[in-house]
């Protein structure tokens, strides 16, 4: 099969950490072109990842105009997102776009209105989704076992683990802190797993309290207190459309002994899960409550775990097949714009104290 050409705007560390070592282990994809408006980046990425003849550009534009390209990464910080992805799709290249979808929730409607005018392929990079215990969870909830849910708990929490690099704490450039950061992955995962994207309202909560103490034990080191302009915690509490209820809590440093990312525990008429230590599924059967652990790897054998492929290259995958073989994508840009209506309300909410209505 001919290889697909992909440009690369943004090469920066979600560019090197994941997208582009997952294309390159998927073996069907060459990059020809790389886009950062930091001079030494897209050099040392073209040299590291692209073809030897693969083109450097410091204006997405450019990139734009190369008729070869089928297939693009927007891989830029959130700010930039929906303008980036629409000039591709208008452009005629298929998009995989990083998460968040977008700033606000009319920039993600605009690059969903734009996917379905130019008939492009337009998916956001919620890999979480493609994790060995999220497929179990959903495959299960397909299945009926959970029958209605209609409670969820959307957990992204760090005791202290503040990103100290890039654009991170850089409200302009992000649109906020660990809501819009990681927030976005666990509550990507409780609408995923519930089947549920008509958001009724939401009522937010915000907080800057440990912004001002830069050398608090962070993972990744102190932090510059003048720069960290966006929250440090966020927590929402979401009602859809039939009144299912979520819970969503997010923060990069929080006082708690409970921690952990990309993570949900849902709620339903017949059973529930959580994901706080693997897969956790739990019900009622002839009148008793029980509680069962799927072993999701391949149990007893040192050298094989049971996986394929990570979540990144799984990712990959499903991009590539949608675009050569025409099937379905996991993760749809409606379901990503949902993410943002919610995320944007609760914003809103902790900025007026009021409920956010949709």
């Amino acid at each position: 099969m001919k290889k697909l050409k992909a440009g690369i705007i943004g090469c920066g560390g979600i560019a090197n950490q994941k997208h582009m070592p997952a294309i390159q282990q998927t073996g069907l994809v060459d990059m020809v072109a790389f886009c950062d408006d930091k001079g030494s980046r897209a050099p040392k990425a073209a040299a590291e990842y692209g073809t030897p003849d693969a083109k450097i550009f410091t204006d997405y534009r450019e990139l734009l105009k190369l008729p070869e390209i089928d297939m693009v990464y927007v891989l830029t910080p959130n700010k930039s997102h929906s303008f980036i992805t629409i000039a591709a799709l208008e452009a005629g290249k298929h998009v995989m776009c990083e998460k968040p979808m977008a700033k606000t929730s009319q920039e993600a409607r605009d690059m969903c209105a734009t996917a379905k005018k130019t008939g492009k392929i337009l998916t956001i990079a919620y890999q979480n989704r493609y994790r060995a215990e999220s497929r179990y969870i959903k495959k299960a909830a397909e299945r009926g076992d959970f029958g209605d849910i209609y409670f969820a708990k959307a957990h992204s929490l760090r005791r202290r683990a503040v990103p100290t690099w890039g654009v991170f704490l850089d409200e302009e450039e992000q649109g906020g802190g660990p809501l819009i950061d990681i927030g976005t992955h666990a509550l990507d995962l409780a609408l995923w797993f519930m089947g549920k994207y008509k958001p009724k309202s939401v009522m937010g909560s915000v907080f800057h309290k440990l912004n001002g103490n830069g050398d608090c034990g962070n993972a990744f080191g102190p932090w510059n207190p003048a720069e960290f302009t966006v929250e440090d915690s966020a927590f929402g509490f979401i009602t859809m459309e039939d009144n299912s209820t979520i819970i969503l809590e997010s923060s990069w440093a929080l006082n708690t002994l409970q921690f952990g990312e990309a993570k949900a525990t849902i709620c339903g008429t017949k059973g529930g899960a959580d994901m706080w230590d693997g897969v956790k599924i739990n019900g009622d059967d002839f009148g008793k409550l029980y509680e069962k652990s799927p072993a999701l790897g391949a149990a007893g054998v040192d050298f094989f775990d049971g996986g394929t492929a990570t979540p990144a290259v799984l990712e990959q995958q499903c991009f590539i097949d949608a675009i050569t073989k025409g099937t379905p994508l996991t993760v749809l840009p409606e379901e990503a714009l949902a993410v943002t209506e919610i995320l944007e309300g609760i914003y809103e909410s902790a900025r007026t104290g009021k409920l956010v209505t949709f």
